[in-house]
């Protein structure tokens, strides 16, 4: 069939695509007969109780219902798995990933290195990735929460149940809690950062006295049209549930979605679309200005994961110390650097490097990057060229083994900062 190349566009908007003419019905969900012979199914993303403001939920219109993709699951403990150590309140730093040798998928290549809360519940986990191979007859769900992608080099195309996303870096995908997908490679590899959020979704951050425009746009949020497969042969569904990989044989392509309707779907974003609201005379705004997505929490005003990024803008604060300030935090923040030099490290925190500070860690810039802002005559014109992004949750991290014994962690971490001088004169 021909693929569509454009997308619906808005942020949790209903929305409604077909991929034959006549396959959507239009005066109600379930009639009792579908066109093509297709099967009714919704998907819920909430509970059917919940406010309609925040109902998530999606009516499917497919050749084979989901009831097919189940049977006897098989453990599979090799994928996504590490379990977490007692982690000491230090602060962490690692190279970038390198790639293995030999063809992997992303899922094969994909480390954890860190979690928090409980899966299906609330928290978080954070994985690196890299990936030399299109996964080519498997396929994946994940039952304990929504994932957000990535991707620092290397272009992607996620094939969903409900469409098709081509991503690259800059760029992120969202695939909700239940939706299953498959990642091609369009380039000869890939290597980047993905978080799973066992917790609420993400939704875009009310904008308050900043006004009716800035930051996020809905229209910039990206959404797939339907496209579907009919195609048979020997597949393999792996399924993240209760944290554990398990996999089933199936004879089926299950991306055979031939229209939808509703509010729950994957949709990506291009974070250079992000307009930046920063100060115009002095001192720093807090980081908050920067959140794209956030999920909240049980408690008002605080989240059990944001996603926010620190793109390429204008810094005109005078009389400021212009990189990131020293701080610590009741929350706990993972970063990533998806290209240039981040404003608060002079080194080793290349493209692709990560980082953790954990509740009240102390951080900020290292002793280069002080020395030079301290000296450095301000103009009102200074241009960052550097995309990083920031991981943010309400809970303490817990290192897996794989990211504490890894030879990728910069054990001289804190060295960085140990040529702080003591300059206190009286």
């Amino acid at each position: 069939m021909k693929k569509e190349r454009s997308y619906l566009r808005g942020f949790r908007n209903y929305h409604e695509t077909e991929a034959l003419p006549g396959a959507l019905p239009r005066e109600q969900n379930s009639p009792q007969k579908l066109p093509y012979g297709l099967y009714a199914e919704q998907v819920s993303g909430s509970a059917f109780t919940s406010p309609r403001a925040s109902t998530l939920k999606s009516w499917l219109y497919r050749m084979r219902p989901a009831v097919l993709h189940s049977g006897e699951d098989e453990l599979c403990e090799t994928l996504l798995q590490s379990k977490t150590i007692l982690t000491p309140p230090t602060q962490f730093r690692w190279n970038p990933q390198p790639y293995q040798t030999g063809q992997y998928s992303l899922l094969e290549g994909a480390i954890k290195y860190m979690s928090n809360g409980t899966a299906g519940q609330d928290g978080c986990a954070i994985y690196l990735y890299t990936a030399t191979r299109s996964m080519k007859d498997e396929f994946f769900v994940n039952h304990d929460g929504e994932m957000l992608f990535i991707p620092q080099e290397g272009t992607l195309l996620f094939k969903t149940e409900l469409g098709e996303l081509e991503i690259k870096p800059g760029e992120i995908v969202v695939i909700p809690c239940g939706i299953i997908f498959q990642v091609i490679l369009l380039e000869p590899r890939s290597r980047g950062y993905f978080t799973e959020n066992y917790g609420q979704p993400f939704k875009l951050l009310d904008r308050g006295v900043i006004g009716a425009n800035g930051t996020t746009e809905e229209r910039d949020f990206l959404v797939p049209v339907a496209a579907f497969e009919e195609r048979s042969g020997d597949f393999t569904l792996f399924k993240k549930f209760g944290n554990h990989i398990w996999k089933h044989g199936i004879q089926h392509s299950p991306l055979d979605i031939v229209a939808w309707h509703g509010s729950y779907y994957p949709y990506k974003y291009d974070l250079r679309l992000f307009k930046p609201m920063f100060t115009a005379s002095v001192d720093h705004p807090d980081p908050s200005i920067f959140v794209v997505l956030s999920a909240p929490s049980c408690l008002p005003g605080t989240s059990n994961l944001d996603f926010v990024i620190f793109p390429e803008r204008w810094m005109v604060a005078e009389h400021t110390f212009r990189p990131p300030y020293y701080h610590r935090n009741i929350m706990s923040e993972f970063m990533g650097n998806i290209e240039g030099t981040y404003d608060a490290k002079a080194d080793d925190f290349a493209p692709g490097s990560a980082s953790l500070h954990n509740c009240m860690a102390g951080h900020g810039p290292d002793q280069e990057t002080y020395d030079h802002a301290v000296k450095e005559i301000l103009t009102p014109k200074h241009y960052v060229h550097n995309l990083a992004f920031m991981l943010e949750s309400n809970k303490v991290f817990q290192l897996t083994e794989a990211a504490y014994e890894s030879p990728l962690r910069q054990k001289t971490y804190q060295a960085c900062w140990k040529g702080l001088k003591f300059n206190f004169n009286k």
